[in-house]
């Protein structure tokens, strides 16, 4: 396998990034936040629903809660985001950098999990 060490280089500088994003990403919530006042017909009120031991639960919000929740919600996406980029990277950089046994042909990034 040929070494390209600026690849591995950027990869890092990525990763490094993604993790000092990690510290600034802020509440997390699972689940979704719905304004029931945008539904045909409207509704009055705000909810959270998250999935719990396989079951449905629905919370009722007030307007901050639901602001509040909604960026929550919003952030943990974001982080999960993050998280599966920073694992793929991890991947990259662990294969490039460390040594690996001899194999008759390349592993593919479908093997490695990078597509």
């Amino acid at each position: 396998m040929k070494k390209n060490s600026a690849a591995p280089d950027s990869w890092k500088r990525e990763y490094d990034r993604l993790r000092k994003g990690l510290a600034a990403i802020g509440y997390i919530s699972q689940g979704s936040v719905l304004n029931r006042s945008s539904l045909r017909p409207p509704r009055s009120g705000y909810q959270w629903t998250r999935k719990v031991a396989g079951k449905t639960i629905t919370v009722a919000l007030s307007k901050q809660q639901f602001e509040a929740l909604s960026l929550a919600v919003q952030n943990e996406r974001k982080l999960w985001k993050m998280i599966r980029k920073m694992e793929n990277l991890s991947r990259r950089i662990l294969f490039e950098n460390q040594p690996h046994t001899r194999r008759r042909k390349r592993l593919s990034n479908k093997v490695l999990g990078l597509v």
